[in-house]
């Protein structure tokens, strides 16, 4: 059985500080794969001015394993189009409490 410092791939002294850009938390409907790897699908966020969005029909670039004040995510770099206007965005899943958040 593996323990805690053998099941992360990161390793504790790679920590990336903390997230930089505007941090919106968002519902995300995810699929999880048989070994366990999650892949964002869509995902609603209220925006500034307070109206509900729906974000469908993203593409990730590429995905990688992060490490924000210590605590180990999962940062996936994706474009969509959101308000009329294609945007390249992160999405970075929080592994241990399943929260997720998009930074702009």
């Amino acid at each position: 059985m593996a323990g805690f410092a053998q099941a992360s791939k990161v390793p504790p002294e790679a920590d990336s500080g903390s997230p930089q850009g505007k941090l919106y938390h968002i519902a995300c409907k995810t699929w999880f794969t048989a070994g366990g790897a999650a892949m964002p699908l869509s995902f609603k966020f209220e925006d500034d001015s307070g109206e509900l969005r729906t974000v469908r029909d993203l593409t990730v670039k590429y995905t990688e394993e992060k490490n924000y004040s210590g605590i180990p995510c999962r940062e996936f770099v994706c474009e969509s189009i959101i308000g009329g206007f294609l945007r390249e965005f992160r999405l970075i899943f929080y592994c241990e409490s399943c929260l997720w958040v998009m930074l702009i």
